[in-house]
């Protein structure tokens, strides 16, 4: 029960920085999304030490094990438009391949970065 209650008060942390982003970027009228920004201060916090990781962590992995849910409104948008992605459909398949190319390389290249970063410190 304690665990659930833990999960709830990160999942409230992480959900307060985005409505705090949200805020933000009406406020000034931005152009970037409040959840970006949230992230922005999330990072900044972490950074600072003004957040540890344990407070958020077991929130953040729950969500992450529930992301494949918010992909089903997505979905469910793209069914009212095939006709339109039908008639773009080469276009559509060359973005996704270059994004999906694009987005492995640059984890790659993080993931061997923080992976020689961290073996430098260790040695």
């Amino acid at each position: 029960m304690w665990k659930i209650a833990k999960i709830i008060g990160q999942l409230g942390l992480l959900t307060g920085l985005t409505l705090l982003g949200n805020v933000i970027s009406e406020y000034f009228g931005l152009p970037i999304p409040g959840s970006i920004i949230g992230l922005g201060i999330l990072f900044a916090l972490l950074q600072l030490k003004w957040i540890r990781l344990e407070w958020i962590e077991q929130g953040a992995d729950w969500l992450l094990s529930k992301l494949l849910l918010f992909f089903i409104p997505s979905v469910v948008g793209i069914v009212q438009y095939q006709q339109l992605i039908a008639s773009s459909v080469l276009r559509l398949i060359m973005v996704i391949g270059l994004s999906t190319f694009a987005v492995m390389a640059c984890t790659g290249l993080l993931a061997e970065f923080i992976s020689r970063k961290k073996g430098r410190e260790t040695a």
